[in-house]
């Protein structure tokens, strides 16, 4: 069974003026900061340096949006993430082993 957090991103959010004026979006850097700052979080780990084995941006994330972020244990010790906003994917990734420092 997965482990799950939601995470709200504010309207107002810092990075939504410049990326992209009149039609804003989460920069997928900023997303993936987000998602591997939660999933280590809730692991009971200090966020750091990881290694990143993939990621996939599948849709934009807009300001004031709630994503769903979903992980749990995959081959070889990894990790595999996916999130959602409103039921639909928006990104998917997975970390090799290791890649939540403890």
């Amino acid at each position: 069974m997965p482990n799950q957090t939601d995470i709200r991103f504010p309207a107002d959010h810092p990075t939504a003026a410049g990326h992209f004026p009149g039609n804003p979006i989460i920069p997928g850097a900023v997303l993936l900061d987000t998602a591997l700052t939660a999933i280590a979080a809730a692991e009971g780990s200090a966020p750091g340096p990881c290694r990143l084995r993939s990621a996939k941006f599948l849709h934009p994330v807009r300001p004031g949006d709630h994503m769903q972020l979903e992980w749990q244990a995959a081959a070889a010790g990894g990790i595999a993430f996916t999130g959602s906003v409103a039921g639909r994917p928006v990104m998917t990734g997975s970390l090799m082993a290791g890649g939540i420092p403890s």
